[in-house]
């Protein structure tokens, strides 16, 4: 093949991708694309320095990262308010509307993906950025490069950024969940999370075999010099993107909710999943003029589509441990396809939802679903009951370490240490710095020694040893080393430190702290007529602590022998201005808040970060902000920290 054949053959190549990819209409079988493909690869593996960097063999490299890098956007990701009724878009246009007349809007499809930012400079993509933050995502340019509907160059040359989302086609949805079936894989929930997880993958080569299609939504940084933006998208979409099969301007909210009606009558036939539609102002000067709040432009909202309901069966309740204790109940269904994907599954939040609900085991119910909605039970069907339902009792264990479960107002908890379904979280809280503060002992760290069973509470931590490290993945001697010295020195913290640290629902660093001071090393005997008689403590976390100590005891004290916690001998000043009094700091003071709470605390203080009418003091430094004004406004005193010095004195 001689080399001007070879750039005809990558012309065929991208014109028949394109059909395919972005227009959805295919013009060549897989049979010629693939052996057209294979000529153009056998040309290039023997003319290595003659290789077009925008053939089609390009787009999957053989290089499998280890990890993700975090990358910034040029201009920031927003996300879309979300509205979802006539009456709440109403509402939307009349704050757009305020002193402005005949406004024309354009409404698109809202792509149930996964976001990405392409970068393109001097007509190269250089960069594909998941969404993140919205401020700064993981680096998946490789993947990106796989996907065929993503031009590797386009004929623009300065720096801009488009925007859309990664989708999988419903059809090649479900021929990938087929696949994964066969090869024994897990299924994935819906085309959002299949397209989400394949734009992650690590390796180049699977995300490639996924069928992922891009479908633009937006633009970041650019140069265009348009005064609407359908004519800025347009001229997008004229650089070799996909156009979405409904894309209108209108002006009146009759027309749009025609145009949202018309999106609901014809989404069951869209190739591609969809969630709502997209209302933007076209007026660029417009946008500009209405700017931004914090999450979302004023200027475009996103019309969510109403949920989908459908009927089945519940089979069975099963209990899941949640990382916190919380057990909720979940219920088991008869398989039902709904909103582009097979549900199997609800979450029923508590046992007072089903009691709400009156549900029973083998009721039939419906099911609702809607764009991020989890499958939700709304409505059982009592009045179909023939005999074979069954009641669903509250458990009284733990479903994993069968250790007597503690009821919280709605809420049922396992508030065992050693239970495996939260010891990943209890250590990780343990370690952290408002408590034992083991530095380098971080979260994914917590999850290797826990998956690799070198710990299986808390107390195991103290008991590790080199040999126990040195066969891990990223151990070397330093870093080994370094943690067991980290885990050593926290023993002989304050007291405070090691009660906040036993993660005791509703006992946090405040009550910790009064707590030790009030029974030492004694707290472990403390009964909840004592917790209640001490200001600040309530009946819920009297029970919540005495609840807790019962359950753990005798692995709290072999933890409070292990650390040996120190007792700081705090004397409360009597007669202070502070004791007994509700304090908020805010604004830049002359040492660290933290410090200032310690010393408000030690005299007898409660320092709270929420204002409300029960405030006694707000003590201000210089840029207070919104809880200075509400504090004038609920009649709080007011100090500056000059004031509560001088007061102290």
């Amino acid at each position: 093949m001689e080399e001007e054949k070879y750039k005809k053959n990558i012309n065929l190549l991208k014109k028949w991708a394109y059909a395919y990819y972005v227009e959805d209409n295919p013009i060549a079988t897989d049979e010629e694309y693939d052996k057209l493909n294979r000529e153009v690869l056998e040309f290039e593996n023997s003319n290595t320095s003659k290789i077009d960097i925008s053939s089609p063999t390009q787009r999957v490299g053989d290089k499998i990262l280890e990890s993700f890098s975090k990358v910034e956007h040029i201009t920031p990701m927003f996300s879309q308010e979300d509205i979802f009724n006539i009456e709440e878009l109403k509402n939307w246009q009349s704050r757009i509307e305020k002193d402005i007349t005949d406004i024309e809007y354009l409404c698109e499809p809202k792509f149930d993906g996964a976001s990405l930012n392409l970068i393109y400079d001097n007509g190269i993509l250089v960069k594909a950025i998941t969404r993140g933050d919205g401020l700064k995502g993981e680096d998946v340019t490789l993947n990106a490069r796989t996907i065929k509907s993503i031009p590797l160059n386009i004929n623009y040359k300065e720096l801009i950024e488009i925007r859309g989302e990664v989708v999988i086609k419903k059809d090649d949805f479900e021929f990938l969940n087929k696949e994964r079936l066969t090869d024994n894989e897990y299924l994935f929930v819906n085309p959002r999370n299949a397209a989400s997880g394949s734009l992650r993958q690590l390796n180049p080569k699977i995300a490639s075999k996924r069928k992922l299609s891009f479908q633009v939504w937006g633009i970041g940084r650019n140069n265009l010099n348009y005064k609407k933006h359908s004519d800025k998208i347009n001229f997008i979409y004229s650089l070799g993107f996909s156009k979405p099969i409904i894309y209108k301007l209108c002006s009146t909210t009759k027309d749009i909710e025609n145009i949202y009606n018309e999106f609901i009558n014809k989404r069951d036939n869209i190739s591609i999943g969809l969630d709502g539609m997209v209302i933007k102002v076209n007026s660029i000067e417009l946008q500009k003029q209405l700017g931004f709040t914090v999450k979302y432009p004023k200027w475009s909202c996103a019309y969510k589509f109403p949920a989908i309901e459908k009927v089945t069966i519940v089979k069975d309740i099963i209990l899941q441990v949640g990382r916190t204790g919380a057990i909720t109940p979940v219920a088991i269904l008869e398989p039902i396809f709904i909103d582009g994907s097979t549900v199997e599954k609800s979450t029923l939040h508590n046992f007072n939802e089903i009691d709400r609900l009156g549900l029973k085991i083998k009721d039939k119910v419906i099911i609702i679903k809607s764009g991020d909605i989890i499958p939700k039970v709304i409505k059982v069907f009592k009045d179909r009951r023939d005999g074979t339902q069954i009641d669903i009792i509250k458990p009284t264990l733990c479903p994993v370490c069968k250790t007597k479960v503690v009821y919280e107002d709605i809420i049922i908890r396992c508030c065992n240490l050693e239970c495996s379904s939260r010891v990943v979280n209890n250590i990780i809280h343990f370690s952290s710095k408002k408590c034992i503060n083991i530095i380098g002992l971080g979260s994914k760290i917590v999850k290797q020694l826990v998956e690799e069973n070198k710990v299986k509470s808390i107390l195991d931590l103290y008991a590790l040893r080199y040999e126990d490290l040195e066969t891990l993945d990223g151990f070397k001697e330093k870093k080994i080393n370094n943690l067991l010295k980290a885990i050593q020195n926290s023993k002989n913290q304050e007291l405070y430190k090691v009660i906040n640290s036993l993660g005791i629902e509703h006992i946090g660093e405040v009550a910790s702290n009064i707590i030790a001071m009030k029974f030492g090393l004694n707290f472990i005997d403390a009964k909840k007529e004592e917790l209640i008689l001490i200001d600040g403590v309530g009946e819920t976390m009297a029970d919540s602590f005495v609840s807790f100590i019962n359950i753990n005891r005798y692995k709290v004290i072999k933890l409070i022998n292990l650390i040996e916690p120190s007792i700081k001998e705090e004397n409360i000043i009597n007669d202070n201005l502070f004791q007994n009094k509700t304090i908020v700091l805010t604004g830049s003071m002359s040492k660290s808040r933290n410090i200032i709470k310690k010393e408000l605390e030690s005299l007898g203080a409660k320092v709270t970060n929420s204002i409300s009418a029960k405030i006694d003091y707000l003590i201000y430094g210089d840029n207070a902000g919104s809880k200075y004004d509400k504090a004038v406004k609920l009649g709080i005193t007011l100090l500056t920290e000059k004031d509560m010095i001088k007061l102290l004195s």
